[in-house]
């Protein structure tokens, strides 16, 4: 059971081309759900239950699920335990909505993958605000996360102890490839042994190697390496022997796209000079002086 506007929205809205998975088996919140977000522009799918969402989820990723934790059969934390399991599904937001107000209930909620709480009886303008921060949020997390990727080349953070806090899509990829699913053990003490500043390799094939190359230290002492894959014998890429910092390969990344100043500073959280800032750098870094001569020296274009 799904919902649609027979009246495309508006892109001002906050719900435009962004769809809504509401989990509840109570008739009348999901009708006061559905008429609510239908407004602000959100495509509504509804669920009674657990296997009705897991229907849903496989024929659409949502942005969003508004999912009670009360339910027969499988509950809504068991519910989003699977979904955050589930690699395919695991950035979408979950929020929950319920009559449980407990202390234990609500930890509950927010350790099994919960991004927010609210309580039963629902106000409707407070719900429509949490969704749209986040699914906001959400959306702009995931572009931060895949920015590199779309450079050809992946993302891994290990955290202070040298295991693997987080992974991007293709990085994913190739450490499967050369550890295989279940070697996540064996390649997190491969890129720990990356030493600063330096590069690992390791074979994929008899004619490619994954290449991890140390970024330095981040945040809360995690630590970055970027992934790429050479073919045996081949040149190190130009833009990683210059060693761009983790920002500068956003950018460049973005300008890959065709993305204007002004669009790369949107979708990274920065101001059009901090962005031309940093082309000036991957200029003098490359050995460049246009766009078009960094795009091509890097080998994205």
């Amino acid at each position: 059971m799904s919902r649609r506007l027979d009246v495309p929205p508006s892109p001002a809205r906050a719900g435009a081309n962004r769809i809504v998975l509401v989990v509840d088996d109570a008739v009348e919140t999901l009708r006061l759900l559905c008429d609510a977000l239908a407004e602000e522009g959100y495509t509504v799918m509804v669920a009674r239950d657990a296997e009705e969402a897991r229907q849903r989820v496989d024929i659409a990723v949502p942005d969003a699920v508004l999912l009670d934790a009360v339910m027969p059969g499988t509950d809504g934390f068991t519910l989003c335990r699977e979904i955050k399991a589930t690699p395919a599904w695991s950035h979408v937001p979950v929020l929950f909505m319920t009559g449980l107000s407990a202390t234990e209930q609500i930890v509950e909620g927010f350790a099994s993958g919960g991004v927010d709480y609210v309580v039963k009886p629902l106000r409707i303008p407070e719900v429509l605000a949490r969704v749209a921060t986040h699914v906001r949020n959400a959306r702009a997390a995931r572009l931060a996360r895949e920015a590199v990727d779309v450079a050809g080349m992946g993302t891994v953070v290990l955290d202070l102890q040298g295991r693997v806090a987080w992974r991007s899509p293709q990085a994913t990829r190739w450490l499967e490839d050369a550890f295989g699913r279940e070697g996540l053990a064996d390649a997190s003490a491969w890129l720990a042994s990356v030493p600063s500043g330096g590069e690992a390799t390791r074979d994929l094939t008899d004619r490619s190697r994954l290449v991890a190359r140390h970024m330095g230290a981040g945040s809360f002492a995690e630590t970055m390496l970027l992934l790429r894959v050479i073919a045996t014998g081949a040149a190190p890429v130009r833009s990683l022997s210059a060693t761009l910092t983790p920002r500068e390969t956003e950018v460049l990344s973005w300008l890959a796209k065709g993305k204007t100043n002004r669009d790369i500073g949107d979708i990274l959280g920065l101001s059009p000079r901090t962005v031309n800032k940093h082309l000036e750098h991957i200029y003098e870094k490359l050995g460049v002086e246009t766009r078009t001569a960094a795009v091509a020296a890097a080998g994205l274009s």
